[in-house]
């Protein structure tokens, strides 16, 4: 239960959100009128979104959701920055990893997961070109040649399923053309940074045309390990990913798009850093140089990724009939030194100078065997008149193995002192439909169902332990079902307004956390392998899309509350260095959202998205255990020695306010044109864990971006100079809790040229 003080707080913003919500499309309206655009003044152009499994209007969509165009993508991957460069740029959003590019970790409205095992479930679900991507490796395969990136925030359960009770993330590729052409994009950076991306697309017989896409990124280390002698040893790496498609279009009744695609990255793991946080705060300590850490143990990562699918299409005239088989395919390894220093060897109690560590901690974390096979069948009807519809069977076959590695760093060479293993199958199906009447020429309803079953078999054992005996292996069975639904109305208030309210539910499967590498092998098999009950969440939503001012400003503003019950949640670290799954009775989120883009001038396209998310976690009798670290807890003791209560705290990882901003300005020079193009991203204040504690907080994070060029032949060649992390905004994002003030931190500032040109 909430107290009084924040049950008043949420009434008197939900109060001043609805006032705002619909007195927007009454304040906005006239302001636009009272300026009239030119005949030749610039217009939006019209976004086409499928977040409804069918091509939509966005505006005509009942619920939160945000697009990312070409050219904002290709500005956030000039300096060859992961998938994590999307938090912060889309509302409500954040993006975190210990892993670094090999494994993020989503949070939307709050709602994420902390869990750093290769076998954890996310309430964010990433669809790459149709197909889910269920395990975190999957999450992490590179951005290029995409048509575009969606995010439809809420629950997502009746037509995407496997596990989106946060939402969902879309990316498309580019589709083959049947007239030749293509790109290619060259940049250099500092750090000896080196970004090649490219794709040639045109037809290879009568019915069918082709597309293939490349992408390499390399960057030199720059992180000198004092430890060893002077000299750059980390934080560089080499990434290799291409996509190949064909489309076999015989007639304009069926088509089937064909695609291969491939991933490897070599490099650097996550670098912890060891004592950077100054005690009793939660700033980086006055000795605190980006460029140098004191490591004992060795650091390296490689990932091999294989994937492909099919989508097809058939048109029968009154309904189509749509396949879409995926095959993913994962081999990756990841090795660091965990306590982010050299072992300290001074006189007890501390304190610790930068770079030591109180003990060492070297361990490793693979994935030798992955494979995920999946397959939907979906009918929809083809403009029925007042009813539309569509139904459809989802099947979704895992099998994984992981595989964890501890290492002695002392002796020479790191010798391996444990093994431990989990392997886990996990099999799924589901039967859903919807369907949308109009009720009027003004007023639309939709509703939907997805009928659920998941089961998953799972094991885990002990090898060899560094500290203790082997532990035999422990199975579980997890298994559930679940009913989604979702209702939404669509209200047209005038020709350019439109009002939505929804009321959705979601569903997160079973989940399993085994790592027994460091576990007491005297507990009971179940602390020893936990396992979390399903979690449901129901969502309410309202909001107001527009086209204003002669189309030339779009904006679309939500506000949403959710309950979930018997939230998945995961303690991770500690002083026992184990992460262990947990249910709470229940968790809620409240906020609300804008975006909005608009032509302010001739020449000056910006956009702006805005969010405000309040998080709370509500059971009273929940209890984690505190940082092994020395930090200072705020949370009341626990039940357990070294235990905190949580009831009360905000979600890890869960800001609560997400700002973004982009801004294009462009002058025209005969047949060229001059440009500057800035985007900034600012999120407040983080819990990086379960426990509130000063050190383990991250501050509030601005960053921003620079690009000035110049295209020309009507934008058929681009040379431009860009800058990421313009202001060198240096932040500890994320944390090791169970051994000294260990953090790790944001990308560096980075500059560089870059040329692309269309053909």
């Amino acid at each position: 239960m909430t107290t009084p003080h924040r049950s008043n707080r949420a009434l008197r913003l939900g109060g001043l959100a609805a006032a705002v919500l619909l007195a927007l499309p009454s304040m906005a309206l006239p302001v636009m009128a009272q300026e009239t655009a030119s005949p030749d003044a610039p217009e939006l152009d019209t976004i086409t979104v499928t977040a409804q499994r069918r091509t939509e209007n966005i505006q005509d969509v009942p619920m939160a959701i945000t697009t990312m165009d070409r050219e904002k993508v290709e500005a956030l991957t000039a300096s060859g920055d992961d998938i994590r460069l999307l938090s912060g740029r889309l509302p409500s959003l954040n993006i975190e990893s210990s892993f670094g590019r090999a494994f993020p970790r989503f949070y939307v409205r709050g709602l994420g997961n902390t869990d750093f095992d290769l076998n954890a479930s996310q309430p964010v679900s990433l669809v790459y070109d149709g197909v889910v991507q269920e395990n975190p490796i999957l999450k992490g395969f590179p951005l290029f040649d995409l048509d575009g990136i969606e995010m439809a925030r809420g629950p997502q359960g009746t037509l995407f399923g496997r596990n989106s009770p946060a939402g969902i993330i879309k990316f498309e590729s580019a589709r083959p053309q049947d007239e030749f052409g293509g790109y290619a994009r060259i940049g250099v950076g500092d750090r000896r940074q080196v970004n090649l991306e490219g794709a040639i697309t045109g037809p290879v017989g009568e019915h069918t045309s082709a597309r293939l896409s490349i992408m390499r990124q390399s960057r030199a280390d720059w992180v000198d390990n004092i430890n060893n002698g002077p000299g750059d040893d980390l934080e560089g790496y080499e990434e290799n990913a291409a996509r190949l498609q064909f489309l076999f279009k015989p007639s304009d009744t069926f088509e089937a798009l064909a695609n291969v695609h491939a991933r490897k990255l070599e490099g650097t793991a996550r670098l912890f850093r060891a004592s950077i946080i100054k005690p009793g705060t939660n700033e980086l300590r006055d000795d605190f140089d980006r460029d140098q850490v004191s490591i004992d143990g060795v650091n390296e990562q490689q990932l091999d990724q294989v994937g492909g699918n099919l989508r097809m299409r058939w048109d029968f005239g009154k309904v189509s009939l749509h396949s879409i088989t995926g095959y993913e395919s994962v081999d990756a390894f990841s090795r660091g030194d965990i306590d982010g220093g050299s072992r300290y060897v001074g006189p007890f109690p501390p304190p610790f100078a930068l770079g030591q560590a109180s003990f060492p901690a070297e361990s490793a974390d693979g994935l030798p065997r992955h494979r995920q096979w999946s397959q939907e069948f979906r009918v929809e009807s083809n403009e029925w008149g007042r009813f539309d519809w569509q139904a459809g069977l989802f099947w979704f076959d895992e099998s994984i193995k992981v595989d964890s590695f501890s290492y002695d760093t002392l002796p020479s060479g790191s010798v391996q002192n444990g093994y431990a293993t989990q392997r886990q199958d996990n099999t799924a199906w589901a039967v859903f439909a919807s369907g949308d009447f109009e009720v009027s020429d003004r007023f639309t309803l939709r509703g939907g169902l997805r009928y659920t079953d998941d089961r998953k078999e799972f094991v885990a054992e002990r090898v060899v332990g560094p500290f203790g005996p082997p532990i035999a292996p422990i199975k579980v069975s997890p298994e559930d079902t679940n009913l989604s639904w979702d209702l939404s109305g669509v209200f047209e208030a005038s020709d350019n307004v439109n009002l939505y309210a929804r009321v959705a539910t979601g569903f997160r499967a079973p989940s399993v956390q085994g790592r027994l590498m460091f576990a007491n092998a005297a507990l009971p098999s179940n602390q020893l392998v936990t396992v979390a009950d399903s979690e449901t969440v129901l969502s309410y939503e309202a909001g107001v899309k527009a086209t204003l001012w002669d189309n030339r400003l779009r904006l679309g503003f939500a506000l949403y509350r959710y309950t979930v019950d018997d939230q998945q949640l995961t303690a991770v670290g500690g002083a026992s260095n184990i992460a262990t799954l947990v249910n709470a009775d229940r968790s809620v989120g409240q906020g609300a959202e804008l975006d909005l883009q608009a032509w302010l001038t001739d020449h000056l396209f910006v956009t702006f998205g805005a969010s405000y998310n309040d998080t709370e976690i509500q059971d009273r009798t929940l209890s984690v255990f505190q940082c092994g670290a020395n930090c200072t807890p705020l949370d009341p003791v626990g039940p357990i020695g070294g235990t905190r209560l949580i009831d009360g705290n905000p979600l890890p990882q869960a800001p609560k306010h997400v700002y973004n901003l982009t801004a294009r300005y462009g002058i025209p020079i005969g047949n060229a044109e001059f440009f500057i193009y800035t985007d900034w991203a600012y999120r407040s204040k983080v819990n990086f864990f379960l426990y509130e504690s000063t050190e383990f907080t991250g501050d509030p994070l601005l960053e921003g971006g620079l690009r000035l060029g110049v295209n020309w032949k009507d934008g058929r060649y681009e040379v431009a100079a860009y800058g990421r992390n313009i202001t060198d905004e240096e932040a500890i994002v994320g944390a090791i809790d169970f051994n000294n003030l260990t953090g790790f931190l944001n990308e560096p500032r980075t500059w560089g040229l870059e040329f692309k040109a269309n053909f």
